[in-house]
Formats: C-alpha cells, structure tokens, sequence
C-alpha cells in the first residue's frame, strides 16, 4: 500500500494506490455539519487533496483539521475554522 501517492499525470491510468488514497476516492464518510460538507479519508488529508477540492468546489475555502478531515466552507473572509471548533460563527446560530 502507497499512502500519500501522487496522482498520475493527465494521460496516464490510475492505478489501485491512487484509486485508494486521494480525495475523492478514498472518502471513508461524507457528512454535513451547519452547512460545512466534512469528508473523513482512509487515510489523513493532504495538500495534494485541498487542491483537488478547491478546483471541485471552486470559491469555496478547504480546509484540513486537526484530526486530517477535509472541510468544504462558504465563501469568505480569511482562511476557514474549523466547523467543529466551538468558537465557529455557525455553530452559535
């Protein structure tokens, strides 16, 4: 098992490792906290993943937390907190 594979290039076959370890593949769970999608991995999330997830869902502002989940947030100011963080502007309402 190769974890944390780059993906091939653009002209290349994907192959198991890669099928299995990038976003959006390796999704383990797909969940909606106050509006926030929230993508939990096989494996932890990396760079290589936001930037996948910000050319899917563009304008909007990705996210890895502390525990390596990947967060889908609205548009805004600043970089995102995390929708689990109490302190979270949506989670007040």
């Amino acid at each position: 098992m190769t974890v944390g594979t780059d993906l091939p290039k653009p002209d290349a076959l994907f192959d198991l490792d890669v099928w299995l370890h990038r976003w959006p593949a390796s999704v383990y769970a797909t969940e909606l906290h106050y509006g926030v999608l929230v993508f939990t991995g096989c494996d932890q999330f990396d760079e290589r993943d936001v930037e996948i997830a910000r050319r899917t869902y563009p304008g909007r502002r990705i996210l890895i937390d502390d525990t390596g989940k990947l967060q889908v947030h609205p548009a805004g100011e600043g970089p995102p907190i995390s929708i689990f963080d109490p302190r979270h502007p949506l989670r007040t309402h």
